[in-house]
């Protein structure tokens, strides 16, 4: 079977299915794994590089209503591949190609390819989306082991610590501030947290920063979608935040953590898994600062300068 994944969180479930030498064309965010990378790139970013994160939501919000794709296909090569699937999502525009982006390019290779969309918005819905792939190019056996061995990876995840649940603020954007959605409210709950603003299978959202002092978190997880930890770790340092950002108690306790968004929580696949791992031991080692501090000022906060 040739395959082309137009989405990243799609590559990832073909190699983990053992199909990596079927994988013929991927985007160019397709860095998972090591392997893929090494793959032709057919979906390409039609926004220009090193754009601020105000700039690209400029150019998304002018682009979208519009009708203007975000993404472009390198027709040449699909061509040359002729794909019998095509492993892509109709659950945001802004964040892969949709079928929307390339039925006219489709019209016009030699033979139609099937196309199989993906749109989950739970952690259940991403365990369906593996069986899903794995029905559709004959791997249905290995599908089911991998959800089987995802599902006992996340029960895995050990109880947390007598106390309250830390209360968790996750950012799917940061300039301007938009809450992560979907299963990221679900993944906080599962590693023990309180998303504070995230609805749980619902779009992410932007909102004001008034909301967000006013959510007040013990805790924030910066992971604006598409980049990589020390990516993030740039951004907070480059992004011009407002005088409500330097006066929320997790940012003057320093207890915001640059998370990697794009391998554990951005991209539905098979490690979000290991997501809800990562954000499980950041609760456990924040909680247990918390015990350790309450005791030593003797169950009274602590005010910082």
């Amino acid at each position: 079977m040739r395959i082309c994944s137009f989405l990243p969180s799609g590559t990832e479930i073909l190699f983990a299915l053992g199909l990596g030498d079927s994988v013929l064309g991927v985007t160019y965010e397709c860095d998972y794994p090591a392997e893929a990378r090494n793959k032709p790139v057919v979906v390409y970013s039609r926004l220009p590089p090193g754009l601020s994160q105000q700039e690209i939501d400029h150019r998304v919000k002018e682009s979208l209503p519009a009708g203007q794709s975000l993404y472009g296909l390198d027709e040449e090569k699909l061509q040359r591949i002729r794909p019998d699937l095509i492993i892509t999502q109709d659950l945001c525009r802004v964040c892969a190609a949709s079928p929307n982006d390339f039925g006219a390019v489709l019209a016009r290779l030699p033979s139609e390819p099937k196309v199989l969309a993906l749109s989950p918005r739970t952690v259940a819905d991403v365990w369906d989306n593996i069986l899903e792939v794995g029905d559709a190019t004959g791997k249905a056996v290995e599908a089911r082991d991998l959800v089987a061995r995802l599902t006992a990876q996340v029960s895995s995840v050990a109880s947390q610590p007598a106390g309250e649940p830390p209360r968790v603020l996750c950012l799917e954007w940061l300039d301007p501030p938009f809450v992560a959605g979907h299963w990221v409210p679900e993944m906080v709950a599962l590693a023990g947290g309180v998303d504070v603003l995230g609805k749980p299978g619902e779009p992410g959202y932007e909102v004001s920063w008034q909301t967000v002092l006013e959510s007040d978190p013990d805790m924030i997880l910066a992971m604006p979608c598409g980049y990589h930890a020390a990516e993030v770790e740039e951004e907070l340092r480059k992004v011009p935040f407002p005088p409500e950002w330097h006066a929320l108690r997790a940012v003057r306790e320093g207890h915001v953590v640059a998370m990697d968004a794009s391998s554990y929580f951005s991209r539905p696949g098979p490690r979000i898994g290991e997501g809800i791992q990562v954000m499980a031991e950041l609760f456990r080692h924040h909680k247990g600062a918390q015990s350790a501090r309450s005791e030593v000022a003797g169950a009274e906060p602590v005010q910082q300068p």
